[in-house]
């Protein structure tokens, strides 16, 4: 009798591949930042429609893509028919990952 694929896995792999399956179906809030800045409250109780807030970034600069929060790649915005989205040019790796 020929094992099954999943029997010839040891068993802490296996712990893990269900771990793993039970983790795919939780939703995270993935979020896209500009750039950022610091302002007084000075400064923000003067913006008015029309004002320009200068940011941290170039244009030229990727995107950051964070889900919950944490780095985890780079982008460029792109339009998906009326909609705006996200390129992602880079992941960042794991030990590259950093909260904002």
């Amino acid at each position: 009798m020929t094992p099954s694929p999943a029997s010839t896995k040891p068993p802490r792999a296996a712990a893990l591949d269900a771990n793993l399956a039970l983790l795919q179906d939780l939703e995270v809030r993935l979020s896209v930042e500009v750039g950022n800045t610091t302002v007084t409250i000075r400064q923000l109780m003067a913006l008015a429609e029309g004002s320009v807030i200068e940011l941290d970034r170039y244009a030229s600069e990727m995107l950051d893509v964070l889900a919950n929060g944490r780095l985890l790649a780079k982008g460029e915005v792109v339009t998906v028919g009326d909609r705006l989205g996200v390129r992602v040019l880079e992941v960042v790796t794991p030990g590259d990952v950093r909260p904002l």
